[in-house]
């Protein structure tokens, strides 16, 4: 059953918030406009990184020996990786020849969740109904019930055993007549179950790769805990990284940027290295979009004492905020894209001038509505004086 909680906030209060959201706002602001700036350099970086290596990159079809005229260059290959080393998890008997082994664990647990809604009341105060409720999940670590909410749930949940998850990988793994770094060989994927040897005690289960600490698989209760005990295998994988005598190492371009990239399977260098570029603006998107939030979102922080001096009347200071809103919208949307020309005028001037262009074109449109909504404003203060 859901398990609610009413608070209040007074009109003081409220506005008191809404001043120090002034200066956490302009902090947004400025993380966010640098964060802007400092992607767009290093989706340049990166892809000037990414072609460097790709005309130096020897495409190497037979790495069974090691070659010395290779040392110190970058090249591609395909070969098994092999190893010898025995990897071992004492705890559940696991004993296996493997590029690493893997030990993951879940806890059977109440979770908490919560959703909030909050009114505005005449006279500036604010009310805020949250409403918890408790779902029963497979979790990575325990959760603490102690801290929950709702008074009948603080003591629901317990651990039969505390499992720590664990992650092991083989030291000496071959590439043909190379030794792979560990930086290559934590790439290597392609999990499969584990073998597990070891006699059941009381209230533990075993099946296949499975651990069960509890009554009954078919039957969770809260405390029971899950081990899944999973390998990988030797297998074939493409790599580009630089030769260092006979191990490889990340290839460091001019200006600076490392790469050294790892499939699975046979795959040609030009595929991995369009995957790099492919990877390289999926990044540089993404923290563009995060970018022009924390912009927003810093510009109604710093705005949002306005409506807030207006929540006295609600109505009014809804408008307001509706109105503030759009203009933080458009007006972080606008200046997201100028720092974003600016940064391709710095380092690409022939993208960076267009971009620069339609940021000017965002600002003037902001200024446009901003005067229509001064205007819509105005008019709506005469048809309320009238309307008394």
């Amino acid at each position: 059953m859901a398990y609610q909680v009413k608070t209040t906030k007074s009109y003081g209060s409220r506005l008191g918030e809404s001043a120090k959201g002034i200066f956490t706002g302009f902090i947004m602001f400025i993380i966010g406009t640098v964060l802007l700036f400092w992607n767009e350099g290093n989706f340049v970086k990166t892809k000037k990184a990414i072609n460097e290596v790709k005309k130096e990159t020897v495409i190497v079809s037979d790495v069974s020996t090691i070659d010395p005229a290779l040392s110190g260059k970058p090249i591609h290959a395909t070969a098994f990786a092999n190893t010898e080393d025995i990897l071992t998890d004492d705890m559940f008997g696991v004993s296996e020849n493997a590029i690493s082994i893997n030990r993951q664990v879940e806890y059977y647990q109440y979770v908490e969740h919560s959703k909030s809604e909050t009114r505005d009341k005449i006279g500036g105060g604010e009310e805020t109904i949250t409403t918890y409720s408790y779902e029963i999940e497979w979790v990575k670590e325990p959760v603490n019930s102690s801290n929950f909410a709702d008074p009948e749930y603080r003591s629901a949940n317990k651990v039969l055993r505390v499992v720590e998850p664990k992650t092991q990988y083989a030291q000496n793994v071959s590439f043909g007549g190379y030794k792979l770094p560990t930086f290559f060989i934590s790439q290597i994927s392609g999990s499969v179950p584990a073998e597990v040897n070891i006699e059941p005690e009381e209230m533990m289960h075993v099946s296949d790769n499975v651990v069960y600490f509890g009554e009954s698989f078919s039957n969770p209760q809260i405390g029971d805990v899950r081990v899944t005990l999973t390998k990988i295998l030797p297998a074939e994988i493409s790599i580009i990284g630089k030769v260092t005598g006979s191990t490889f190492e990340k290839y460091i371009a001019k200006n600076g940027k490392e790469f050294a990239r790892l499939a699975m399977g046979q795959k040609s260098a030009h595929n991995m290295f369009e995957e790099a570029h492919a990877e390289n603006s999926m990044i540089t998107w993404l923290l563009r979009i995060i970018g022009i939030i924390v912009i927003v979102m810093g510009l109604k922080s710093m705005l949002k004492i306005i409506p807030t001096l207006l929540k006295v009347l609600p109505f009014l200071g809804n408008i307001v905020e509706a109105g503030l809103g759009l203009v933080c919208a458009i007006g972080g949307g606008a200046w997201s894209l100028l720092i974003i020309a600016l940064a391709w005028l710095f380092y690409r001037p022939l993208i960076g001038i267009p971009m620069l262009a339609a940021a000017i074109a965002g600002i003037w449109y902001l200024k446009k509505v901003g005067k229509e909504k001064k205007l819509a404003a105005a008019q709506l203060a005469q048809q309320e004086t009238v309307d008394e």
